[in-house]
């Protein structure tokens, strides 16, 4: 995978998991088997648990623990008040960059720039 498209999704996995944690709530691997789901994403549990946690530790997201119909007891995942205003203003900038970007996209493109030459010409 290219590294820019690497670093692209590094930077949108808070937006991503807080979106994800607002519309369904879900505990840590239901959110994982959730943002796989989603086509071009591809975060990995390496990448989204410690996002997750760091989210919750900035008091965004809260976790309730609670019994499990099968196995141990779940963390299940919720926005807290300051979650759901960090994602408005996520999802305000994430538009408003979108649209910058969609701007500059459809600028003319110019033909490469070359340095000035020497004043020597070429044998061609």
């Amino acid at each position: 995978m290219a590294a820019w498209i690497s670093q692209l999704r590094k930077g949108v996995v808070d937006l991503c998991i807080l979106q994800a944690v607002a519309r369904h709530e879900l505990y840590g691997y239901s959110l994982v088997q959730f943002l796989r789901q989603v086509p071009d994403l591809d975060f990995t549990e390496s990448t989204i648990y410690p996002a997750l946690a760091r989210l919750i530790e900035e008091g965004l997201i809260r976790a309730t623990e609670r019994p499990s119909p099968v196995g141990p007891a779940r963390r299940y995942l919720s926005l807290s008040a300051a979650g759901q205003r960090r994602l408005l203003e996520m999802r305000d900038y994430w538009q408003r960059v979108g649209q910058s970007i969609e701007q500059l996209t459809q600028l003319p493109e110019k033909g490469p720039t070359h340095a000035p030459r020497s004043g020597r010409r070429s044998g061609l």
